[in-house]
């Protein structure tokens, strides 16, 4: 079953420039709007991509809940 649906010329143009050559419109506001699967992004980095990536977040967690504690230091006025 099909729907239709009214679009202002600016939203179809933006619609548009996200069709693919091989795309319905239908199928571009599907990759666009649908919900993903954290399934599809398994494999697509390598362990040592993966393990590069782990460690960064790590990192950047410590330096954020630093940065959060000298506020709240600041913000007692210690």
């Amino acid at each position: 079953m099909s729907k239709s649906i009214r679009l202002s010329e600016d939203a179809y143009e933006r619609l548009a420039a996200h069709k693919r050559e091989d795309e319905t419109f239908s199928e571009v506001v599907l990759r666009l709007a649908g919900e993903r699967s954290l399934l599809e992004l398994a494999g697509i980095l390598s362990d040592d991509e993966a393990d590069a990536l782990r460690d960064a977040v790590s990192e950047r967690r410590t330096r954020r809940g630093e940065e959060l504690e000298d506020t709240a230091d600041q913000m007692r006025g210690a």
